[in-house]
């Protein structure tokens, strides 16, 4: 027997009303749900976001969405359907192409004879939709759904088609995903290498030595020279970056922002998410929360089945296509689903600042059309949990308020967060989205950012995390990152000529230092550790090679260098306002034990699982976030 939601139907006559329609505001005054006093306080906020009247009162809390599209049913004589109880058929995929079903947030949902039914929560939007369809295309009319289920039916309709694009968005010239692992595609040049080490470790110990230590000195110093150099930039061109504030955009209607927060297995973190996204200042008419979470992923599922989600936070789940599961993919698949010009991405463990989209929105409109992206400050609101969350806390605190504003003015690369992100949407859509396989995707993106020729920004607005503040967990998502780096070094060193080309020379050498000298600076920690052996009575490998003469100017270099992080890590401190953590920049070099530790698992992983994603458990604090800044002199970081 055929499938009955698949026969066409004789298209029958439709009796249009000869009155003209009514509005929705009008609409819902008139059955009792709003008052005029909020209908006309509503027109009045449209006339300064760029939204529908029915959105906005959704936003606010005035009507449910469900009066917003029985009113919109009404207005354009369109049937309401409920996409849950009644879905299309997936034969109905081929009536539409999937880049049209996105653009316009609809989804086909039945043959009419030669007419097609598509569900759309925008039914103004029909017009342009006819248009943007060829001359043969059949007639459209419109059904009035809601918008959740219509993308979770484009999902369910075309998702093998979009995460596939999802996958292979990023051309392949700068994709790790042609990348194989070292085992197997490299083992004879491994195998190669092997017997001449061990010779060398038979025949010259001291040299191999030496000649290993002299590679860890090397990146001891390139890593020390590029920090002194941020933060002596810092320090000589003090320029506030402070954000201009909604005022100075005049006459301008706010643009919409989505934002995506990935989730996987967060089983604790969603109620405290959002109360914490619940705190933003900016319009919710305008804002577009966009929780991403993987089909397969029944916990978050569950626990997002728990929780009353405001109208202005979504769900998108992307399908399991037994290929990877990552956070890039996972953005690349959701991306196509948001619907704002300006696209942010957020944690799930993030509490960001109330203010913060406006920040980040003042600062787009008055920068240049070359930014392309906005990265805001991180911070941690365990800080005080254990001691590696007050080692995790320094470390960010000279990463984020020395180091990466020192690296903007130098007009380096910068390497981004995974976190506080936004973008223009035309310009992260120009560049393919995200590398699916990468397991740092930001800091790539950040590269390729710079190799096209945009700028990223640093916005004085704080985001606080939570500091991965257990051993083990720590050293899991440190590997990952470090994992990365190397990955993302060795995908564009691929054509190192364009590389420096697009970067210039200057560029070049910073990215040297931050994405390769950084990794083996971490590998090559035990290594310095033994310039401390000559102090305790025992010879050491450079003694033979070099002579006594060598090994204390090398030693006073170590203790130098070790000092510049110290003062770093006080200067850092100072500015964020966590003076109280100061003691503990001492205990640094017993923190970074782990970072050694970490950069071994990422060359295990390297060569033998490149693509695996080891995930961050988030939630073990929830509750403890601050309710105002942290940082007095945020504006100067």
């Amino acid at each position: 027997m055929s499938d009955p939601t698949l026969r066409l139907l004789e298209p029958q006559p439709v009796e249009r009303s000869t009155q003209p329609p009514i509005p929705v505001g009008i609409q819902l005054v008139n059955t009792g749900l709003i008052t005029q006093a909020t209908l006309l306080s509503a027109l009045d906020l449209q006339n300064h976001v760029d939204a529908p009247l029915g959105e906005i009162l959704v936003a606010q809390g005035h009507v449910e969405r469900a009066d917003v599209l029985e009113a919109l049913a009404i207005q354009h004589e369109a049937d309401r359907i409920d996409l849950a109880y009644d879905p299309p058929a997936r034969a109905m995929a081929k009536a539409l192409p999937v880049y049209v079903c996105q653009r316009f947030s609809v989804v086909p949902w039945r043959w009419i004879g030669s007419t097609v039914l598509v569900a759309t929560s925008r039914p103004d939007q029909i017009k342009a939709l006819r248009a943007a369809l060829p001359d043969s295309a059949p007639t459209i009319l419109p059904v009035i759904a809601d918008a959740d289920m219509i993308n979770a039916q484009i999902g369910r309709l075309y998702g093998r088609q979009l995460t596939h694009r999802a996958i292979n968005k990023v051309p392949e010239y700068l994709s790790c995903r042609s990348w194989s692992p070292i085992l197997g595609k490299r083992l004879s040049s491994l195998v190669a290498l092997i017997p001449a080490l061990l010779v060398a470790f038979i025949y010259a110990p001291a040299w191999l030595g030496t000649t290993a230590l002299l590679i860890a000195l090397i990146t001891m110093v390139m890593t020390t020279s590029l920090k002194a150099a941020a933060l002596f930039s810092q320090i000589s061109h003090r320029v506030p970056t402070q954000a201009k504030p909604l005022m100075c955009v005049p006459k301008a209607k706010l643009p919409r922002v989505s934002v995506l927060v990935p989730l996987f297995r967060e089983e604790r973190i969603a109620e405290a998410l959002i109360n914490r996204l619940s705190r933003l200042t900016y319009p919710k008419a305008l804002l577009e929360i966009v929780l991403v979470l993987e089909e397969r992923d029944n916990i978050t599922r569950s626990t997002l089945g728990k929780t009353d989600l405001p109208q202005w936070i979504s769900v998108i789940e992307v399908p399991d296509d037994n290929t990877i599961t990552t956070k890039p993919r996972a953005l690349n698949y959701a991306l196509d689903f948001c619907t704002g010009s300006i696209i942010g991405v957020w944690d799930a463990e993030d509490a960001p600042e109330p203010d913060q989209i406006e920040k980040i929105v003042s600062h787009f409109h008055s920068a240049g059309p070359k930014v392309a992206c906005l990265q805001g400050v991180l911070d941690y609101y365990n800080s005080t949990q254990n001691w590696i969350a007050r080692c995790f806390t320094i470390e960010y605190a000279t990463w984020w308020r020395l180091f990466l504003p020192g690296i903007e003015r130098l007009n380096m690369v910068l390497p981004l967060g995974g976190t506080t992100l936004f973008f223009r949407r035309h310009i992260l859509e120009e560049l393919g989205g995200w590398d699916a396989h990468n397991v740092t995707e930001d800091a790539d993106l950040g590269v390729r950012l710079a190799r096209k020729g945009y700028k990223t920004e640093l916005v004085s607005t704080v985001t606080y995390e939570e500091a991965n503040c257990k051993a083990w967990p720590w050293v899991k998502q440190r590997s990952r990152w470090l994992k990365g780096f190397l990955i993302t070094y060795f995908v564009h060193m691929r054509r190192p000529r364009r590389l420096l080309s697009d970067l210039g020379l200057r560029r070049f050498f910073g990215f040297q230092v931050m994405f390769l000298a950084t990794v083996l600076q971490f590998a090559s920690l035990p290594l310095l550790w033994t310039l401390w052996m000559p102090m305790i009575g025992l010879p050491h490998p450079m003694t033979a090679t070099f002579g006594d003469m060598v090994v204390v100017p090398v030693t006073v270099l170590v203790i130098v260098t070790e000092v510049i992080g110290i003062v770093l890590g006080l200067l850092a401190l100072s500015k964020n306002g966590r003076r109280n953590l100061m003691p503990w920049v001492l205990a640094m070099p017993f923190y970074f034990i782990l970072g050694a530790l970490a950069s071994y698992k990422a060359l295990y992983e390297l060569a033998l699982n490149p693509f695996y994603w080891d995930k961050t458990q988030h939630g073990l604090q929830p509750t403890s976030l601050p309710c105002a800044p942290l940082h007095p002199a945020s504006d100067e970081s």
